[in-house]
């Protein structure tokens, strides 16, 4: 008995619609697949900072943080230190693959979770595959209050005394 070929033989009413409702439920994910990747296109090429942050943020009065206290600040990716010879900042990103560091205050280090660096509180390498110590952040003093460029690196010999 010999095969029939189903394409050539007349489709009825039925199978016309169930192929065109494939047909648009193809074409339909294929559209937004393609919209998708646009979207993802072009936030990709837009910067990854909100509009008016210039980076460049308020920590408080320096009166109110005591001697030998390390704010971590985790949404701006930045440590304040208050040491005796004054308040400097560090970036918390790990100069070895830029993992986000985190404070550990029982050994007065910091620490990268991901591939075991530690720095010093005053952000130099004590352990690890880091290759450079900790960046160095420019803090001001505005209206009385600590402000923080992260935009803005210093030397590690740069304090601000109050």
């Amino acid at each position: 008995m010999p095969l029939e070929d189903d394409l050539k033989q007349p489709a009825d009413e039925e199978e016309v619609e169930r192929r065109r409702f494939l047909g648009l439920l193809g074409s339909g994910a294929l559209g937004l697949a393609g919209l998708g990747t646009c979207v993802v296109g072009v936030r990709y090429l837009e910067p990854d900072v909100p509009d008016g942050q210039d980076g460049r943020f308020a920590v408080g009065k320096p009166e109110t943080i005591p001697l030998g206290t390390v704010l971590v600040l985790r949404a701006r990716k930045v440590y304040v230190v208050h040491s005796p010879a004054g308040f400097y900042a560090l970036s918390a990103v790990c100069t070895h693959l830029g993992c986000i560091t985190r404070h550990e205050p029982g050994d007065d280090r910091i620490a990268c979770p991901c591939h075991g660096s530690a720095f010093d509180l005053a952000g130099r390498v004590v352990n690890g595959p880091a290759p450079s110590p900790l960046v160095r952040l420019r803090v001001t003093l505005e209206r009385g209050a600590l402000v923080v460029d992260a935009k803005q690196t210093v030397d590690d010999s740069s304090f601000l005394t109050v």
